[in-house]
């Protein structure tokens, strides 16, 4: 029998407050362990949480960009459980009024848009983090660091839209650039700012009815998801083509085993014994901080990777290796406000140079040595004719490590391309002459050969010449 996935994707994202959702904490990452608590984030009674409202405003801006529909009432509830890691007992979520529904989100599947579902967005209130023994020394032990407690968290759930794996690592993808653009969640999943949870299960194909569902937890990059994902569809099958029964329940993925494991049965919303949260008033978001809020959206990435191929004339894939992120995005406008003459060839050094430097060194964008006025620099020696492209690759190396610009480096080297027809003429002439064979060949129809005697000529002047002139001499030189 042929199978059909059935995926859902839920996403918790840390927002970029300085401040933890109820408190006056400090939300940052990588604090030394239990150093930015308080007693309203470690929930110590009598404490009273009041909202952030910078929180709430990244929450509206996200659903805007989803196009969900934001509820002008919404309100917070307590979900009630109980690890080591929730030292309230219960976490103040969203429930029955969260802050919106529906809302999509398109994703490109082999070269065609696919509409995802948004089934809710709601805001709540991250736990700590455990530490177990076998990492600090005590494999008896286990730890528990409260930092993260409070920290604001944004849910998104998607409807259960998603077919296959790599269509959850697509919109895991879009979903994690669209949140960066908006710049409410670093993205980071090695420190747990992103994380993803799925629901997943299989049906006969063709099947309107779904599956029994599995969640799947423990996923903090792109490649697990995927392969929890495929691990958990080719298990559920097997189970089902030996007569075993799908449990509904909640699975760990081991990366270091690559399998998923069973970790406790799926909770449903009354075991979390939801209700009102009694020291928060209902949320109220007026029609005008929703268009406070829409005001301060940047172009986002369709658009300006559209705009890109219409104003710079750039092909789909530059424009979409380009508009990845919001600050190459602005790098490389920038870099053409310095030279606007060719956006195509400042694309080709920011993406074949620029980049395969930066992922060499493992930076981002924002920590290029070279600012995008140094780049447009280099591109209009190139564009001049002042250096040829050879050259420039080396310039381009030395401006990268030392930060020098194009114009020093060139005229300290004495780096100026030849273009000057009597200065080339004579080194032609010379290279005819030691080359008399080559010259032959060409003579007697061998084309090819003008290759191996430009090359001669650019070796005879360390790469100077300018190779249009050099071809156009050697042409009437051998045709002569």
């Amino acid at each position: 029998m042929e199978y059909e996935a059935v995926i859902g994707l839920e996403v918790h994202a840390q927002l970029l407050t300085k401040s933890k959702i109820f408190c006056h904490c400090p939300a940052a990452f990588g604090a030394e362990a239990n150093t930015q608590t308080c007693p309203i984030c470690t929930g110590m009674p009598g404490v009273l949480p009041v909202i952030n409202r910078e929180a709430v405003a990244f929450a509206i801006k996200t659903a805007l960009v989803m196009g969900a529909t934001i509820n002008p009432h919404n309100r917070f509830a307590r979900k009630n459980y109980f690890y080591p890691d929730l030292p309230k007992g219960y976490q103040i979520s969203q429930y029955e009024q969260p802050l919106a529904t529906g809302g999509r989100l398109t994703i490109e599947v082999n070269g065609e848009a696919k509409s995802v579902g948004i089934t809710r967005i709601h805001i709540e209130e991250d736990a700590g983090k455990l530490f177990h023994g076998e990492h600090l020394g005590d494999a008896k032990a286990s730890f528990v660091d409260f930092n993260r407690c409070g920290v604001p968290l944004l849910e998104i759930v998607s409807e259960p839209d998603l077919r296959t794996t790599e269509e959850a690592r697509l919109y895991l993808q879009k979903l994690r650039q669209l949140l960066r653009y908006i710049e409410v969640c670093d993205g980071n999943m090695e420190e747990g700012s992103l994380r993803c949870d799925a629901n997943v299960s299989i049906r006969p194909a063709g099947s309107a009815e779904l599956g029994t569902k599995a969640e799947l937890k423990n996923m903090n990059s792109f490649r697990h998801v995927k392969q929890a994902l495929e691990y958990e569809l080719i298990r559920q099958r097997d189970a089902l083509e030996s007569g075993e029964a799908v449990v509904q329940e909640t699975r760990l993925w081991d990366p270091a085993q690559s399998i998923t494991i069973s970790m406790r049965g799926k909770e449903e919303a009354h075991d979390y014994r939801y209700f009102p949260e009694p020291d928060l008033v209902p949320l109220v978001v007026d029609e005008a901080w929703v268009a406070e809020v829409r005001s301060t959206l940047p172009e986002l990435p369709d658009a300006k990777r559209a705009r890109f191929e219409s104003d710079y004339g750039l092909p789909p894939y530059d424009a979409g290796v380009l508009t990845a992120s919001r600050a190459l995005a602005d790098y490389y406008e920038a870099s053409v406000e310095g030279f606007a003459d060719d956006p195509k060839m400042v694309a080709n050094w920011v993406t074949s140079g620029l980049l395969g430097l930066l992922n060499r060194d493992g930076k981002e964008i924002t920590e290029s040595p070279l600012g995008p006025g140094a780049l447009a620099d280099l591109v209009r020696l190139v564009a001049d004719g002042t250096i040829s492209g050879k050259i420039a690759k080396e310039v381009f190396e030395e401006m990268y490590s030392t930060g020098r610009d194009a114009q020093t480096i060139v005229a300290d080297r004495g780096l100026e391309q030849i273009s000057d027809a009597d200065a080339l003429e004579s080194v032609v002439a010379q290279v005819l002459a030691d080359n008399a064979d080559a010259a032959e060949s060409y003579r007697s129809g061998k084309t090819q050969a003008m290759g191996f005697l430009v090359g001669q000529v650019m070796q005879a002047t360390k790469g100077q010449a300018n190779p249009k002139i050099v071809n156009e001499l050697l042409r009437v030189a051998l045709e002569s």
